[in-house]
């Protein structure tokens, strides 16, 4: 029997084959659809708006803020929501970020001191001066690593060790990096503290703007007398706000203020390059 001449076949996956008789063979196939990519765009954009409220949000409130229609919010949110991705925030219906997201983002913490240790140590290098990096809780500035210098007087503060906001480096560099309400919520009450010596809260915050303007905060024999230092802050991808400072003996600060401000400019961006 004549066998039955060629014929192109395409198959649900996409597959091209030519057809012989009963026997088919797959020569080509079809550029992968960019159908999967755009899903998890489109769930990684409903996590995001669900992160900006906290209280939860129902699928129509999502589906306006996505611009997406209510239909395919849908079928997303079924998939986040059996993935623990997403929960229910109430009995209304609204949605939140799940268990799931935090147990997530515990695993991807990172440990920020170990991180840019290698740039401090360098820093250190550079000026032979001791480097701090310290970690904002509340109202106050902890220490959390510390690179010491290699100058036979120098400053020495224990890992550990809480700082102040308004008369340190590094507490004015974090302070920067707050909107004014949070800044004024958090310097204020440490200012009124001071007593009759205490700053008017208005030149504290004329500071706080240099700071804002230049990047570099400075700390002249405010928190410990005989020292002083300079500083900048920066935040992680997870809100925390860190500051790098170098405290240094007074009596030869002066002479490398500049050159130092230069130098904590370049550390800042080899950090942001880092995080």
């Amino acid at each position: 029997m004549q066998e039955r001449s060629s014929v192109s076949r395409q198959d649900r996956y996409g597959w091209t084959g030519m057809v012989r008789g009963r026997k088919t063979m797959n020569i080509e196939r079809k550029p992968q659809s960019n159908q999967g990519v755009q899903v998890i765009s489109r769930a990684a954009e409903i996590l995001r708006i669900l992160k900006l409220d906290n209280s939860g949000l129902s699928l129509g409130q999502i589906a306006e803020r996505v611009h997406l229609p209510r239909s395919t919010v849908q079928r997303i949110v079924n998939a986040l929501l059996a993935e623990r991705l997403v929960m229910a925030s109430s009995a209304e219906g609204g949605l939140r970020l799940g268990s799931e997201i935090q147990s997530l983002a515990a695993a991807g913490r990172i440990n920020m001191a170990e991180l840019v240790r290698p740039v401090l140590t360098e820093l250190s290098k550079a000026t032979q001066e001791t480097v701090d990096l310290a970690v904002f809780r509340d109202d106050h500035m902890v220490f959390v690593d510390q690179v010491i210098g290699s100058h036979r007087l120098r400053t020495v503060s224990a890992v550990g060790e809480v700082f102040p906001m308004t008369t340190t480096a590094n507490g004015k560099a974090v302070l920067a990096l707050m909107d004014d309400d949070q800044l004024v919520t958090v310097a204020a009450p440490e200012l009124k503290a001071a007593g009759e010596d205490a700053r008017p809260l208005s030149a504290f915050l004329k500071e706080i703007e240099d700071v804002r303007e230049t990047g570099i905060a400075w700390d002249f024999m405010e928190h410990t007398d005989g020292i002083s230092a300079a500083g900048f802050a920066f935040s992680d991808p997870m809100g925390l706000i860190y500051a790098v400072s170098v405290p240094v003996p007074s009596h030869r600060f002066d002479a490398m203020k500049d050159k130092l401000a230069e130098l904590l400019l370049q550390t800042r961006e080899e950090i942001k390059r880092l995080i």
